[in-house]
This record gives structure tokens, sequence and C-alpha cells, in this order.
């Protein structure tokens, strides 16, 4: 197992009707900005139920903030912090949203032009950086995916690329998971949701073995409980207990506890993120895309773990080793398809003469040495996308 540092303040409030916990973790004398999206949350009537937990704190709202959270909108939501002096953020959405909030914390602290602090890549920003006097944040979690609930990562998109932004300065003071709030979500979110947790957990897993036992069963486990729940959870969207599963488990693989002591990859998101940025595909598909592809290619260096994927996850036990890998990679592009997500480029209209531009957006935003060895080459990526055709 590798030397690692854990550190996670979050608070969790988990189930059923507890909006109320708002009151007590944030201060009664807060000036707070209500963070979200599209306007589901308001047409629901959550933004509605947290505005009365805040009671008589001034409050105001922030809307619009779209998936992959865009530098443009999020700026605008600096001034306002700025303005009204907010000095408390309250998140109410999905990964984008509480992503967008991260930014908009860290944008507000900060003296400089703010599209600096999408330079940082996975370099943590620190107190150094942007002062001690962050706004704190909270979330209302209406989207199981990202983990951004409880994490301290962002992907902010700026122009034609998606920038990671992390620091330990943006862990929520605590979120609130009602699985009941995100049942009214569309089916292809809630897949896209599955995938996002599933591949966040693969990254951290499919890489090459340390003996990291315990973080190796929390993997398997998360992946299990996946594939045992997700068709239920689509097709029965009210089924709490399925729901439930998700919630969690999209949290936990990402929090920190997977990836304590293991080498990781990241390689199918750094991909993902440019076919976000480039054709507008959603990122848990493009994710579906990526990440069979990447395991045909990059079979040998993954051997081991791949063998004790197909084992342990989708309970191979006969064949070679060859066909044991062939057999775990065509069932997890299976177990997408399950869900009704599309595991190809040219499913999306994207065929092999947007492969050299794919690649080109990957030189230019530095991606030229990805996954647990720094050895994936832009070669190799070309490689990966012409795979996913």
């Amino acid at each position: 197992m590798l030397n690692f540092d854990f550190y996670n303040p979050t608070r969790i409030f988990f189930g059923k009707d507890r909006l109320d916990s708002i009151d007590k973790f944030v201060p009664a004398d807060a000036t707070v900005l209500i963070t979200y999206g599209g306007g589901s949350a308001v047409k629901s009537g959550l933004i509605d139920k947290v505005k009365t937990v805040l009671g008589n704190r001034k409050v105001y709202e922030f809307g619009g903030i779209e998936p992959n959270p865009r530098y443009e909108t999020l700026v605008k939501a600096v001034e306002i912090v700025r303005k009204e002096n907010i000095d408390f953020l309250l998140a109410v959405g999905g990964g984008s949203v509480i992503d967008g909030t991260k930014f908009i914390t860290l944008a507000s602290s900060y003296q400089g032009d703010s599209r600096d602090l999408l330079k940082y890549g996975f370099t943590p920003i620190t107190s150094e950086v942007v002062g001690n006097k962050v706004v704190p944040i909270g979330t209302v979690l209406t989207l199981p995916a990202t983990g951004s609930e409880m994490n301290s990562g962002a992907v902010i998109s700026y122009e034609h690329g998606k920038f990671p932004v992390m620091s330990p300065l943006t862990f929520p003071k605590f979120s609130i998971l009602d699985p009941t709030i995100t049942f009214t979500l569309p089916k292809i979110q809630v897949a896209n949701g599955v995938i996002d947790t599933f591949v966040h957990t693969t990254e951290q897993y499919l890489t090459y073995p340390v003996d990291a036992k315990l973080q190796d069963r929390i993997a398997e486990g998360i992946l299990q409980t996946l594939i045992e729940i997700s068709e239920t959870t689509i097709a029965e969207p009210e089924n709490y207990d399925a729901r439930a599963n998700l919630v969690w488990s999209a949290t936990v693989a990402l929090n920190g506890i997977v990836g304590a002591g293991v080498p990781q990859d990241w390689a199918v998101h750094m991909i993902g993120h440019e076919l976000t940025a480039l054709f507008g595909i959603d990122h848990g598909q493009t994710l579906a895309i990526v990440l069979p592809a990447l395991l045909e290619v990059r079979r040998e260096q993954k051997r081991a773990k791949l063998l004790q994927y197909a084992e342990r996850v989708w309970h191979i036990d006969s064949g070679s080793q060859d066909e044991k890998i062939d057999a775990a990679i065509q069932k997890t592009r299976e177990f997408f398809e399950s869900l009704g997500v599309k595991t190809r480029l040219s499913q999306y209209g994207v065929g092999a003469d947007r492969i050299p531009v794919i690649v080109e957006q990957l030189k230019a935003h530095g991606l030229t040495a990805l996954s647990e060895t720094q050895d994936l080459t832009l070669d190799i990526s070309q490689k990966i996308l012409e795979r996913a055709l």
C-alpha cells in the first residue's frame, strides 16, 4: 500500500427529511447565497423548502449554473458574493452546481484574474493562493453521480476545455443526502450517475496491485452494488432502498476512501472531458464510450487488476486469462448499454475524421502523459479513440 494522507471534514446528513439540519449548521446571522441549476429545484419546491429552513437569515439566489458549469456564468455569482458580503454558500443541485459553487468561493477570495485558478490542475489551491477567508459551503444533493458533495474537487468549463480545480478549502461543511429528493430525475440522468460512479471507482481500482486489500474490497463492493441496483433504481425511481444505495455509492466512490494508498488513473475522465467540450456529449456517456476502449488498449498494463475485476466483480471463473479479461470488458460495455447508454463514438455522430481534433485538444491542454504510470501518450489516446468508434 502506498503512503497517503486522508482528510475529509464534510458532515453528512443522510436519509429522509434531513433539510432541517441546515438550520443547525448555517450560522444564524449568515447572509446566504443559494446556488442552483436550470430551475427544477425551483419548480419542485425544493428551493422554497430550503428558504423556509433558513428562516430569518438574509438570502440571495443565483440560478442558471449549467451542466459542466461555465466560468463565464460563475463569475457573475462571484460579483454577488462580493457585493452583498455573502458569508455562506448553499449549493442545491448535482455535481455541476456543487462544483460551480466551489469555484465561486475560491474566486471570491482570489485577488487576481480568477481564470488563473483554472491553471492548477490537480495541484491543490491553498490559502497562500486565495487567502484564509473563503466563504464556507453547504450542499443539498439532487443528483447522485460526482461525489462532489463530499470531496474538495471540481471541474470547470472554459472556452473549449474542462479544467480540474482542487482545494482543501472547498470541502463542504455539510451535505444533505436525501434519496427522495432524487426521485423525479429523468432516467438518463440516473443512468449517467450510475456510470459516473462506476468509472470513478474503476479509475482508482483498475490500475496495478499494491496490496491495498481493504480499498480493493470497498471498490469491488461499490461496483457490485451498482450492478445489483441500477436496473431497479432506473425502472422504479421511488424505490427508496435502491436509490439510497445509489446515492451513498456515488458519495463513497469519490470521498477519498477508495483512492487512499492506491495508484489512480483518470485517463478515462481526461479523454471524456474533451468529448464533452467538443461535442456536448453528457459526461457519463463519454465515460461509457472511453472506458471499454481504454481497457482493451491498456489490457497488458492493467492485466493483474483486470483479472481481479473479472473474477471478483463479474464472477468470471473459467477460461484463460485473456478470455476472462475479454469477458470482463464485454460485460462492462453491456452493463452500460443495459442502462440505455450508447458506448460508441459513431453512435453520437463522431467519426474517424474527428479523432485528430480530439487528440489536438488533449495536446493543447497538456494531457500528453496520462494514466497511473504517466505513459499514456497522445498516440495511445488516439488508439483508444479509434477503438471507441
